[in-house]
């Protein structure tokens, strides 16, 4: 304290530093604001680095792991989506937002080499590409700064979710799956520059960043691959503070997705547990997915040809998956991990008032998810990722392919498959969850419209105390209302809607 202050002055000074002090402390514990606002944490799970090098790996490659790895014409095969490219449906004119934290620094780099290796037709803003008229685009919008994308020191204390060059793995699949899907669609990578910090950031500032994506007309679909337990915020009003964007989104023709998380139906209150966190004992949801205003997307193994063309009818096969071999017949299992169950936050809304014939019942709360489609790495994606950089003013650090999974697979491959409808009819669907569960109440366009899941369930074996739920016919909580014959349900859904 200056010692020539008057009495009356140096008590006013005391009482400032004691207000700074405080406001510091506060600032420090926030435990209500913390409460309130859970760390948002991708959806990618179970991934495997298969290479050092931009050479894929092998089916043997892959077979050697217990796995199956699907190049993007297999899933397009799969999912039936050879005929709607030939009539000239890919997403064209249609921009699909893809929302992380961080991003990544070599997506430009690692997108073109993702699109060579496969023949995916290229994007105008990928690396080495020279753009022509009307050829569609790859940008990134950082809303509030681009840190770079590296991990945190050997030496840090974080509990990960600030690991940058983790987030980039989840920056590479959304954007590579999402454009494999519909390579006519422009691609908006749309980061935010921290995951959380204390609390104020993280999920408010992705909301806000979708709320400007949506205010500006810069997108007709978002791809969520984030969430967090519904019973990990302070309380269902500090979640409700969160969902300006959806409501936005709905009475704006954009299309939001969600995945369903990568939990089964056992969720922790903070991740990870090993770093004071804990499993919430009962059956629990994620949000975004479980939103009324957000299409949850859950997940499958995908038991089909991993190395089939465009154009070939999807064919079983078995091959090296334990899931699929303890499954025979069945083309897709529901994912052991794919989030699901009933929300504790928001009620049943109408348009899940009819299910199919068969379904789960659905009681007064909200079911979740939606819809399903392939999502475990057993049965995964080749994706590439480049990071982390080097140091020496190169994008490219050490490179390689990884096959992965999670519902962050199965989300930004339906954000595709929206982008696709969007384009069929003419503009932004908008909220499709309605679209979807009409055509499932028809058991004729349901048959012919979807792939019902019928097999598998949800149980976390890493969490047995918390009942899962077993996979149904019809609509069930581990792959919703099942996957897509997008030949019969994307026209069908532009039409419905």
């Amino acid at each position: 304290m200056p010692q020539h202050l008057h009495r009356w002055q140096a008590i006013a000074w005391i009482a400032i530093v004691m207000a700074i002090l405080a406001a510091f402390a506060a600032a420090s514990a926030s435990p209500a604001r913390s409460a309130a606002f859970p760390v948002p944490h991708p959806a990618v799970s179970d991934y495997v680095r298969m290479t050092h090098s931009e050479t894929p790996p092998t089916q043997a490659d892959c077979a050697a792991v217990h796995r199956t790895c699907f190049s993007p014409q297999a899933i397009q095969s799969a999912y039936d989506l050879g005929p709607l490219y030939h009539d000239g449906f890919d997403g064209s004119g249609m921009t699909i937002a893809i929302v992380d934290a961080y991003g990544s620094d070599t997506m430009a780099h690692d997108l073109h080499v993702f699109n060579q290796t496969f023949s995916i037709a290229p994007l105008c803003g990928e690396e080495g590409v020279t753009c022509t008229s009307g050829m569609p685009w790859f940008k990134e919008f950082h809303y509030g700064g681009s840190p770079a994308t590296k991990a945190p020191p050997s030496t840090s204390k974080s509990p990960g979710q600030e690991n940058k060059s983790a987030w980039a793995l989840e920056v590479a699949l959304d954007v590579e799956t999402s454009h494999a899907i519909a390579p006519g669609a422009n691609i908006l990578l749309v980061t935010t520059p921290t995951a959380e910090t204390l609390g104020v950031q993280g999920f408010p500032q992705m909301m806000d960043a979708e709320q400007y994506v949506i205010d500006h007309h810069m997108a007709n679909v978002i791809s969520q691959s984030f969430a967090s337990a519904e019973d990990a915020f302070g309380s269902s009003q500090s979640l409700e503070n969160l969902r300006h964007a959806f409501k936005s989104a709905a009475q704006n023709g954009v299309t939001v997705l969600g995945s369903s998380g990568d939990g089964g139906s056992a969720n922790d209150r903070k991740t990870p547990v090993g770093k004071g966190g804990s499993t919430i004992e009962e059956p629990t949801v994620e949000w975004p997915a479980s939103d009324p205003l957000v299409t949850g997307v859950g997940g499958t193994y995908l038991c089909t040809d991993p190395t089939a063309t465009t154009d070939q009818p999807r064919t079983l096969f078995v091959g090296p998956v334990a899931k699929c071999n303890a499954n025979p017949g069945q083309e897709e299992v529901g994912w052991t991990f794919s989030g699901g169950g009933f929300s504790h936050v928001f009620d049943k809304p109408a348009y899940q008032n009819t299910l199919p014939a068969g379904s789960t019942p659905i009681g007064s709360a909200r079911g979740v998810p939606d819809i399903g489609l392939q999502a475990s790495a057993g049965t995964g994606a080749l994706v590439f990722l480049s990071l982390p950089p080097d140091g020496n003013d190169s994008n490219v650090g050490d490179p390689g392919w990884w096959d992965i999974g999670g519902t962050s697979l199965s989300c930004p491959q339906w954000a595709g498959l929206v982008s696709i409808a969007d384009q069929i009819n003419g503009g932004g669907l908008g909220l499709i969850n309605g679209g979807l569960y009409q055509l499932a109440s028809n058991p004729t366009t349901y048959a012919d419209d979807f792939f019902d899941v019928t097999t598998g369930n949800n149980t976390n074996p890493n969490a047995p105390g918390v009942a899962g739920y077993p996979a149904t016919v019809g609509w069930d909580p581990v792959t919703g209302l099942g996957t897509p014959n997008a030949a019969n349900l994307l026209p069908d859904l532009a039409a419905a809607l």
